[in-house]
């Protein structure tokens, strides 16, 4: 159970943030921390009600209030990468002190506002068929570094205290630098993935025959995947701990909130690094769907009962051509040219 004094922090934080505008990003963690601890609620209330008691004081009188902050805090924000560790000191003030460090984040020039701005802020966005290699600056010597794939767009984002990446879309292969005081979190569709130093994938998609899926894989280390409150009232899940090898895979049309873990040998998550696509039982609208992520194949399916025949095997990206031809050895189907495309019927 968290203390008194990082119960306040975050309240004031999220006082804070809720006050200047939340995106939906920001209102979904919101939900998350409230639903976590019935006291969250009310210690959000409470500094609520402080900051708008703040806004509506005399200028010199939020000055006076500003003044019984200490006086490191306000000239120099060499504030220690824990803040709960920095709030007992404050313990004579409260509620002053939580009063005033609101003031000055309204003031917009306390060190409360400055810590939590981003450090780094940069969106990364691959074309199709394209695959790019980033570097992030979250370490003096090497940070953690960030492959991404064909169709992917995503947003980095650095604090004092965290590192946070947001996938829009597409897959990517996070290789994480090792830092405890600032965890490492993916936000994807309604997943949260939080680790330290590991290595793992993320694949989210927003479109196409499995939209709004989210697939977390690890290949070494440990991660914790949790479920976010969304816009649909579903309440946050409890965490889910993913191992190397282990793969759990969310939402999507015909299961949006249940959740599935299942193992994968780690030298096979993300083979598309080395330009493969692999298949296991599925259907074939999916995989021809993976193959158009890469380039226009010409190939199509209309027939329901043919685009749920399942497929596998590993192929180059742009091996579409050689994956048709197999179809009808594999598959009771044949290729029939019509109006410039390769339509898949059933035999």
């Amino acid at each position: 159970m968290e203390n008194e004094d990082a119960l306040e922090f975050e309240a004031a934080t999220w006082a804070v943030r809720r006050n200047t505008g939340l995106d939906d990003e920001g209102r979904a963690r919101l939900q998350a921390w409230l639903a976590a601890d019935p006291r969250h609620a009310a210690a959000l209330d409470a500094l609520t009600a402080t900051l708008q008691g703040v806004q509506q004081m005399p200028a010199d009188a939020a000055a006076r209030l500003r003044a019984g902050l200490p006086q490191r805090s306000v000239t120099r924000p060499s504030v220690p990468s824990r803040p709960a560790r920095w709030l007992p000191r404050l313990r004579p003030l409260l509620p002053q002190a939580m009063a005033a460090m609101v003031a000055l984040a309204v003031a917009g020039t306390a060190w409360f506002g400055w810590w939590l701005q981003p450090t780094f802020d940069q969106a990364y966005a691959t074309a199709r068929g394209q695959q790019i290699r980033v570097t992030l600056p979250d370490a003096a010597a090497g940070g953690s570094a960030l492959q991404l794939d064909t169709s992917t767009q995503l947003q980095a984002r650095l604090y004092r205290d965290r590192r946070e990446v947001r996938l829009g879309a597409g897959q990517a292969m996070f290789a994480v630098h090792s830092d405890p005081a600032r965890p490492f979190q993916v936000l994807a569709g309604a997943l949260r993935v939080t680790v330290v130093g590991t290595r793992f994938s993320i694949r989210h998609t927003d479109s196409g025959v499995d939209a709004g899926r989210t697939v977390v894989a690890v290949e070494e280390g440990l991660v914790r995947v949790q479920r976010l409150a969304d816009a649909n009232q579903q309440p946050p899940a409890a965490e889910v701990t993913l191992g190397a090898g282990q793969v759990l895979a969310i939402g999507g049309k015909d299961d949006p909130y249940a959740g599935t873990v299942s193992s994968i040998a780690p030298q096979a998550v993300a083979p598309w690094r080395s330009g493969r696509i692999s298949f296991n039982q599925t259907p074939l609208a999916q995989a021809l769907a993976e193959f158009e992520r890469y380039g226009n194949t010409g190939l199509v399916v209309h027939d329901p009962a043919v685009a749920a025949m399942t497929v596998g095997g590993s192929y180059g990206q742009r091996q579409y051509q050689r994956f048709a031809e197999f179809l009808p050895q594999l598959l009771p189907v044949r290729l029939v040219q019509r109006d410039g495309v390769t339509e898949i019927v059933a035999r």
